[in-house]
């Protein structure tokens, strides 16, 4: 085989592999209607205890058999708290950094629109997130109970916005 071909076939299989790449992470997004980056609607949220964040963003892209995580929030108090975490729907515990109210997080999903995350600092249990997609795929409604970092009981209900 020539040169000249070898380098033909070499940019047909890397465009070909780019290709791929973009086709399976656009069915990843069609597949996984939580795929993508949201905004949260704080006068559509309700948090308890207060007060609510200035802002918060929440960057969720697939990973594995599950998803990765990026939420960056502004506090009441202007502070911004950047939490990461990559874990799989398997029910088992993967650690999460910069989130003072837990350490691991594990993940269950219910349905395509709905999945369930179970926060523990210290191998206990501290928070539960419900979180639902809408039917239109444009709103995620993120349900929270339980107890926070200081103690305090939990009941916040967080709109979120698909950007």
């Amino acid at each position: 085989m020539s040169s000249r071909w070898r380098a033909v076939l070499g940019i047909g299989v890397s465009i070909g592999i780019l290709l791929g790449t973009g086709i399976l992470s656009a069915s990843a997004q069609a597949a996984d209607p939580r795929i993508g980056t949201w905004k949260l609607n704080v006068a559509k949220s309700k948090y308890s205890p207060g007060p609510a964040p200035q802002s918060q963003t929440l960057k969720i892209e697939p990973a594995g058999k599950g998803e990765k995580v990026t939420s960056e929030i502004v506090g009441a108090d202007g502070k911004t708290v950047t939490a990461v975490y990559t874990a799989n729907y398997d029910g088992k515990d993967y650690p999460i950094t910069g989130n003072p109210n837990s350490d691991t997080v594990a993940l269950k999903r219910i349905d395509k629109r709905t999945t369930e995350r179970t926060d523990k600092k210290g191998g206990k249990v501290a928070l539960v997130l419900k979180r639902v997609v809408s039917a239109d795929g444009k709103t995620m409604t993120v349900t929270t109970k339980g107890k926070n970092a200081q103690g305090q009981t939990v009941n916040n209900t967080g709109v979120f916005e698909k950007q």
